[in-house]
């Protein structure tokens, strides 16, 4: 019976956007973290009286046919890039973006990943690094003397240094967009990676015109909420439920017609 594999498509489907949800929940409190959305498309119908076909030999046609779809399936996990909160850390070396951009970020291997968590420390060279030890592009060094570090909200880093009166420039923080920063690839460790489909980054000077600005001491929290999670859990959940009872429905039918021949 078509009913069973219909059902156990959107079984399936339900499934996999419960585990959309679950991880956008179990990110709540991951810095830069931005949530992902399923989206859905119907399968192939079997067309039983095509519509617009000829229904007599004076040339009228069916106003209408009879199409019998075969399920769901997932096409898409999308993320949503709007901004989270921003919430103070005390900390120097924390950097929020408010507005559109990445923070860019040299690999091992030598590409460049882009990230939302401005949860940077220092390395045992002073330069400024990721959680992970990444260089933070497009590479900045406080000296070891340095008092106290400041970033204003265009990315200038300047450092108070021991025994001197006018503060040390230790370079200019960047940011990068894209036209689709959708299509970005989600590598892990909060980073990104660039695709064709995210199109090339154009990067600028936080500030500048299509740019967010920076926030020093501040972390851009994940952008999940927690009400509009839980009530898609909910609706996934009843979805899920009702495909089952599809199933539960056909296979009773079947036993019916089975009974019947007997």
């Amino acid at each position: 019976m078509r009913a069973l594999y219909t059902a156990s498509t959107g079984m399936a489907a339900q499934e996999m956007n419960v585990e959309i949800i679950s991880n956008n929940i179990a990110n709540m409190r991951t810095s830069g973290f931005k949530r992902q959305r399923a989206e859905f498309q119907d399968l192939l119908y079997e067309s039983l009286r095509r519509v617009g076909s000829s229904s007599s030999d004076t040339g009228t046609v069916l106003p209408t046919g009879v199409d019998i779809g075969s399920g769901v399936k997932l096409v898409a996990t999308p993320r949503v890039m709007s901004q989270g909160s921003v919430a103070a850390t005390e900390k120097p070396y924390d950097i929020a973006i408010r507005g559109e951009g990445f923070f860019q970020v040299n690999l091992p291997d030598g590409t460049t990943a882009y990230t939302r968590d401005g949860s940077f420390e220092l390395d045992p060279n002073g330069q400024l690094v990721t959680a992970d030890g990444y260089v933070v592009a497009p590479g900045i060094t406080v000296p070891a003397n340095a008092l106290s570090v400041a970033i204003s909200a265009t990315g200038e880093v300047e450092a108070t240094i021991q025994g001197q009166t006018a503060t040390q420039n230790l370079g200019q923080l960047q940011l990068a967009r894209f036209m689709n920063k959708s299509g970005l690839e989600a590598k892990g460790d909060n980073l990104f990676l660039e695709t064709p489909a995210s199109g090339t980054p154009l990067v600028d000077i936080p500030g500048a015109e299509g740019f967010g600005s920076v926030l020093q001491s501040y972390l851009e929290q994940s952008n999940v909420n927690a009400v509009t999670e839980i009530s898609d859990l909910i609706a996934a959940q009843r979805a899920y439920e009702m495909n089952s009872k599809v199933v539960s429905s056909a296979d009773q039918m079947l036993q019916a017609s089975a009974a019947m021949m007997r």
